[in-house]
């Protein structure tokens, strides 16, 4: 029998991406509290009380890295650019466009010299930190610094950050420096497993087939400048950690209410992402035809983990167990079974929204995700 390596840090075998369904009560709250008729502190009391009962449920389902389900978020990206110093919510005439539906029409602008000072999401990392129990890890997602600047890529924006930073150079240099802040305060107040959420390669892919689907001999230069200047920007905040602090990276192509923004393999970004940004692990969207085959994952160096996003988030139905098994070892073709693991492919509620699906079956999903784990693993 086949020894496996036995996890210990993020990733483990049976993982999460990080954002739940939101319970009914907060969901009340957080209207009220937009209505003005229950104040910030009656709030956050809501939220307390949801995440210290999701904690519980995540540790009874048996996962070893737990987060809040991003509970005190509109947004899975936005609230994190909210809390930087120099940054102000804006609106725009549209929101962003997905498959079936319009996003609500919010965005980031930025009103002074970038700043990672007091970010809001340590005080959140903190109370998570200190509810877990003995042993339990605690995993803080947050947008990559690449989705920062994805943001600014908005037609509507682009006037915005040159209002402030003329040299994109030295704007780059100050998303890298207060992203870098942000961490190193996480770090003090303890978080050692760290998750970026990015989108912006599942976009990339999506422009690199719409291209070659107009035009096969289509110039795709400017696609892989933009590639490379993501990458650089990700790679300066990810160097020189301490060894302790693990940073995984999660891409998708776009989750809103169980629709999508994007469609393409990950080969237009596999000698970019996959071989080149050094993170520990790759939560990849696997769930569905439009994520492409396995083949890219060759590209992943060996010594890196491929946390494979099979099961969906995106509706209830419970996914075959054998047809999940049988694509995971399809997927060992390409990359190291031992350093494979199973996750959904994205979070349950990346907007406070939420996915179309019940509770009961978010937590069956996970269920299952532990099962397959255990069968093929062995932990």
């Amino acid at each position: 029998m086949t020894e496996f390596t036995n996890r210990t840090t993020s990733p483990f075998r049976y993982d999460i991406v990080g954002s739940f369904l939101r319970p009914a009560e907060l969901k009340a709250a957080r209207e009220k509290f937009a209505q003005g008729k229950i104040s910030q502190a009656e709030l956050t009391a809501v939220e307390d009380q949801a995440i210290i009962k999701l904690i519980k449920e995540e540790e009874a389902a048996g996962l070893k890295a737990v987060t809040d389900g991003e509970f005190r978020r509109s947004w899975w990206h936005l609230d994190f650019f909210w809390g930087f110093q120099g940054v102000e919510k804006a609106t725009l005439a549209h929101g962003y466009h997905f498959a079936d539906e319009e996003t609500r029409p919010e965005t980031v602008k930025i009103t002074g010299p970038l700043t990672g000072d007091h970010h809001p999401f340590v005080e959140h990392f903190k109370f998570v930190r200190d509810y877990v129990s003995k042993g339990t890890q605690v995993k803080q997602t947050i947008p990559a610094p690449a989705q920062f600047l994805e943001e600014f890529l908005r037609p509507e924006n682009q006037a915005n950050v040159k209002q402030f930073y003329v040299n994109l150079a030295d704007f780059d240099s100050a998303v890298v420096k207060a992203y870098r802040q942000v961490i190193q305060d996480l770090y003090d107040a303890g978080c050692r497993t760290l998750q970026l959420d990015d989108c912006t390669w599942g976009i990339s892919v999506n422009a690199f087939a719409n291209l070659k689907k107009k035009d096969p001999k289509a110039d795709v230069s400017e696609l892989q400048a933009l590639q490379e200047r993501f990458l650089k920007v990700n790679n300066a905040t990810l160097a020189n950690w301490p060894a302790d602090l693990t940073i995984n990276t999660h891409v998708c192509r776009g989750n809103y209410h169980s629709t999508w923004a994007a469609a393409g393999g990950y080969g237009p970004v596999a000698d970019t992402l996959l071989a080149q940004e050094n993170v520990t692990a790759f939560y990849l969207e696997y769930d569905s035809k439009r994520a492409g085959g396995f083949e890219p994952l060759t590209k992943v160096p060996n010594d890196k983990y491929v946390v494979l996003g099979l099961v969906t988030s995106k509706t209830g139905k419970l996914e075959d167990k054998e047809t999940i098994i049988n694509r995971i070892h399809e997927a060992a073709k390409f990359h190291p079974l031992d350093k494979l693991c199973l996750s959904p492919q994205c979070g349950f509620a990346s907007t406070e929204e939420g996915n179309i699906l019940t509770s009961d079956q978010q937590w069956a999903k996970l269920k299952l995700i532990q099962e397959i784990a255990q069968e093929v693993w062995g932990k």
